[in-house]
């Protein structure tokens, strides 16, 4: 039986990872009050061969679930059942907008928690413990609802390899660093094809950009060295038993230098057989 927990912040799109994950054949209990977790996953297992692919959803709507929910994960490791926790996370300007332009009311708001600002911090505080336990985490700051699809089907596509995902990020500085990465890599001191006119609206995913980056010695040097460091932790990580590792790399705009990097080191390592993919997550911002 393959069990996926999902939970994270409350308008980080969920529902829409849910609905990606019954594409892939999962069957998808939503809004699962916390202390059912080890009885259905016990009743799963006395029914295998029916569903086979679960996912649980747990999140705020249920008002215990920052009490109990990680004691009913330690429950499931007593028991010694196998599971996966998936946290999706947004930035709180973006749930902030979410709920302003879908006008719903956030679940831990009530008649003594009115706004909406404070919700979303004692959500946020509240969740520490369960994100850091988290096997995946998905930042959707800046992921439409297709490409959250995307991420969910890299993640669980029964096609996919059970090893160790590896991710790497393209990004930008002056729209943050990802929430989600575990390794982050400045680029701003490579040459910046930005400043040569016939480069400046292509994107490292060009070979043209590609090249000019690539080809510098900082260039070659520098990912020699950063691939190195790479192939030492991927077996580190492994046996610590992460589902995950996201690899990011900056530059000031996302769009040049960052997804450059990212491109090569997500092709070297599927040539070295890991299963890697690649998100560039600012390249089509203006």
């Amino acid at each position: 039986m393959e069990l996926v927990i999902v939970t994270g912040m409350s308008g980080a799109g969920k529902s829409v990872a849910v609905n990606a994950m019954e594409d892939l054949g999962f069957f998808c209990v939503d809004n699962l009050p916390p202390q059912f977790l080890l009885q259905f996953a016990q009743l799963s297992i006395g029914t295998k061969g029916k569903n086979d692919r679960i996912a649980l959803v747990v999140d705020a709507r249920s008002k215990n679930v920052f009490t109990s929910l990680n004691e009913e994960i330690n429950l499931l490791d007593e028991n010694k059942i196998r599971y996966k926790l998936l946290f999706l996370d947004a930035s709180d300007e973006v749930l902030l907008n979410r709920y302003k332009e879908t006008r719903r009311k956030h679940p831990l708001m009530d008649s003594e928690l009115t706004s909406l600002e404070k919700a979303i911090d004692l959500e946020r505080t509240s969740f520490e413990t369960i994100r850091s336990r988290a096997d995946y985490i998905l930042d959707t700051t800046f992921l439409s609802s297709q490409k959250l699809k995307k991420e969910v089907n890299n993640l669980f596509s029964v096609e996919g390899n059970h090893r160790m995902q590896i991710k790497t990020v393209s990004f930008g500085y002056k729209y943050g660093i990802p929430n989600d990465a575990d390794l982050v890599f400045d680029l701003r001191y490579l040459p910046n094809p930005y400043y040569v006119p016939e480069l400046r609206e292509k994107t490292g995913l060009q070979d043209e950009v590609f090249h000019y980056v690539m080809e510098t010695e900082q260039a070659e040097s520098l990912f020699l060295k950063l691939i190195d460091l790479i192939e030492y932790l991927i077996p580190l990580y492994t046996e610590e038993g992460k589902s995950q590792l996201v690899i990011a790399y900056g530059c000031t705009g996302g769009k040049h230098r960052s997804v450059s990097f990212a491109r090569r080191t997500a092709e070297y390592l599927k040539e070295k057989g890991f299963p890697a993919v690649t998100q560039h997550r600012d390249i089509e911002r203006v």
